[in-house]
């Protein structure tokens, strides 16, 4: 189908608007890491690297990032290993209550964060004697499971099951068949809802707020417990500007895995 002129301008026109609306501020943050101010002003009276350099040495800034690295790794972990099995059940098996089930499951990314937040935070507090590191994994699971079931069962409908039934045709037991079949055509999705699955409890900040247990601090926390301390500001903006330039490359992976899949080979 062919699109007049007139239309191909107003849709990039609106395209340069929306992601101006959504990459101007970010482009912001990151300039405003390399001002000689120590408030949050613009323009800047002039650049430096000092604020990257303190952020690096900042133990603060460290012990916060790998308590984000850790919870994100520990909760991607949970998603796959739930999401999948999930996505498995729900994707080849016909039962009473699937399509509720599934609802279920995909509920939680998209209910306010807020809500899962408190809710969680009920349970925990009320029935599980408190708030602990491990309440914070499980409420950063709850909403990446969401993220690889997606992805899985996506690709499962895409498989169907012929190849699996040729597999066994020929002799192959359920373990041989996941291993030789399934798997190598259910990988990419895999990794592509682990990188997303990572990347999603790396950045999340409400839930976080509600689950986490005393003196646990994610680099999301960080950044909002120092935004407006003194003379923070500039290190502030360095560790949002390392965020968003850090939290690009997981959702390129997936991208790639993902239109690697499309064109029917592998990541190239």
């Amino acid at each position: 189908m062919s699109i007049s002129r007139g239309t191909r301008v107003v849709l990039t026109i609106f395209a340069i608007i929306a992601f101006g609306f959504i990459y101007v501020p970010l482009g912001v943050i990151l300039i405003n890491s390399f001002s000689t101010d120590k408030s949050l002003t613009w323009p800047p009276s002039g650049f430096t690297t000092e604020w990257w350099g303190k952020a690096a040495e900042s133990e603060s800034v460290r012990e916060a990032l790998l308590t984000s690295i850790g919870i994100a790794i520990a909760a991607t972990l949970v998603a796959l290993v739930l999401g999948t099995l999930l996505a498995f059940a729900l994707g080849r098996y016909r039962f009473f209550g699937r399509e509720s089930i599934s609802l279920l499951v995909v509920l939680p990314i998209a209910l306010p964060g807020i809500v899962t937040g408190i809710a969680l935070n009920n349970v925990f507090t009320s029935f599980l004697g408190g708030l602990t590191i491990y309440t914070l994994i499980i409420g950063h699971g709850t909403f990446c499971i969401v993220v690889v079931y997606n992805n899985v069962i996506a690709r499962i409908r895409r498989m169907g099951g012929s190849v699996e039934e040729a597999s066994a045709d020929l002799g192959a037991n359920g373990w041989r068949t996941f291993v030789y079949v399934t798997f190598p055509l259910m990988r990419s999705a895999l990794i592509a809802g682990a990188i997303l699955a990572f990347g999603l409890s790396f950045d999340e900040i409400i839930v976080t707020t509600f689950t986490a247990g005393p003196g646990i601090t994610t680099l999301p926390i960080w950044i909002y417990q120092n935004l407006f301390r003194p003379n923070q500001a500039p290190i502030v903006n360095v560790v949002a500007a390392a965020l968003v330039l850090v939290s690009i490359l997981p959702i390129y992976i997936a991208q790639r895995f993902s239109n690697a899949d499309e064109r029917g080979g592998g990541l190239i």
